[in-house]
């Protein structure tokens, strides 16, 4: 049964080739028949550039809008499998045929690679790994590569208020891509990167094999957390440990431009943010443009200034951070106040709403980009509408002690 219904999905693929080049009608036909042939399963969905879906699929999960233009070069197909089984049929079809294989978890690479390549590329799109095993009892949890940071984060926070996972603050970023290279989140200070979290692993290689940490051995364990896992195969999924997080945390945003004497704080947040520093307190800087009118997220005026704006993430309540920062950091002069600090659950989406404030006022193309017209873009549970509502709305980059523009 499942041949005959992978011939007849192969015989529609076959037919919109034909529309093509002969050559390269007859290139697509023996990739697409190899991808039949090595398929335990049924055959993945695959879109070619003929498919009526292929650029909306393609760019479902595209942040960086510049990528999105017509001169991007485009995959020669992209697959978006269901089962392991499929990914490791790709991987051998896709070595016999000369094809680079890239790997989308969740499409926010600055740079666009997992998405294009120079040569001709696969794009395998991890939308439907998606699945998060949360075992409180022994502080881990199993997390497919296409999940994002909001899904984890939730499906965390159902079992416990008191677990939580260091990793990105913008809930859409995919935990493939994220963890891979590292995973910067403002829990940094007290637990480090994502990637020193994780407890095991499952990648496919270059042969199409399946390995786990035990198989793959701890010099390719160490390579993937932090290294790329796509320089060494396709992930399937991260085995990450949860850390212990206090039922409350703060957070504080304060923003001063040069007329504010941002440049002098932000010569001192240098000197005072690198020691003396208790590990459940983080100041991350934004040094951004925006209007000398603006107010409340609302451009008034026609002049432009430089604006720093302190993020503050603190492990605790808001009246220790009060005596924290009188303490320690007399001298930044922030001007910290009870009203500006918001206490919440480490994982809490006014967090987002705080930060995303701020930021949609300098990045306003990533902040404000229609995901509606992309709903695959969210990849959340129908259950999920708490979290939904609030993420199909945010795009947030916490930058600390660098800036990137994408």
């Amino acid at each position: 049964m499942e041949s005959s219904s992978s011939f007849v999905i192969l015989s529609v693929f076959i037919s919109l080739f034909l529309l093509t080049s002969p050559c390269k009608a007859s290139a697509q036909e023996d990739f697409l028949q190899c991808l039949a042939s090595h398929s335990n399963q049924s055959m993945p969905q695959v879109y070619v550039p003929k498919s009526p879906s292929f650029l909306s699929v393609l760019q479902s999960s595209i942040y960086n809008l510049r990528f999105t233009s017509p001169a991007t070069p485009k995959p020669q197909f992209i697959i978006t499998p269901n089962h392991e089984s499929q990914i490791q049929a790709l991987v051998v079809c896709s070595k016999k045929h000369g094809l680079k294989i890239t790997t989308r978890s969740g499409g926010h690479d600055f740079e666009g690679l997992s998405y294009r390549a120079n040569v001709p590329f696969v794009l395998i799109d991890l939308v439907n790994f998606r699945t998060i095993d949360v075992n409180i009892r022994d502080n881990s949890a199993w997390v497919q590569a296409g999940a994002t940071l909001g899904e984890v984060y939730y499906r965390i926070a159902e079992k416990s208020p008191v677990h939580g996972f260091p990793a990105g603050a913008c809930p859409t970023v995919g935990v493939g891509g994220h963890i891979s290279g590292g995973g910067f989140g403002l829990m940094v200070r007290k637990f480090g990167m994502a990637a020193d979290h994780v407890l095991d692993a499952r990648i496919i290689n270059a042969k199409g094999e399946i390995l786990d940490r035990k198989t793959m051995g701890e010099d390719l364990f160490w390579a993937i957390r932090g290294g790329g896992v796509t320089s060494f195969g396709v992930l399937l999924a991260w085995k990450i440990k949860l850390v212990p997080v206090p039922p409350t945390v703060t957070v504080s945003i304060i923003a001063k431009t040069l007329q504010q004497d941002a440049t002098e704080l932000v010569h001192k947040w240098q000197s005072v943010a690198s020691y003396g520093v208790p590990n459940e307190l983080s100041i991350a800087l934004h040094i951004g443009v925006v209007d000398t009118g603006s107010s409340n997220g609302t451009r008034i005026g026609s002049g432009r200034t430089v604006q720093a704006t302190f993020t503050t993430l603190f492990l605790g309540p808001a009246t220790q951070l009060l005596q924290v920062m009188e303490k320690k950091f007399p001298e930044l002069e922030l001007g910290m106040k009870q009203e500006d600090c918001k206490e919440m659950r480490w994982w809490n989406q006014n967090i987002h709403k705080t930060i995303k404030k701020f930021l949609e006022i300098r990045n306003p193309i990533c902040c404000s980009r229609n995901h509606d017209e992309n709903p695959q873009i969210l990849r959340q549970n129908d259950e999920n509408q708490v979290v939904r509502r609030d993420l199909t709305l945010t795009c947030m980059v916490v930058r600390s002690l660098t800036s990137i523009r994408a």
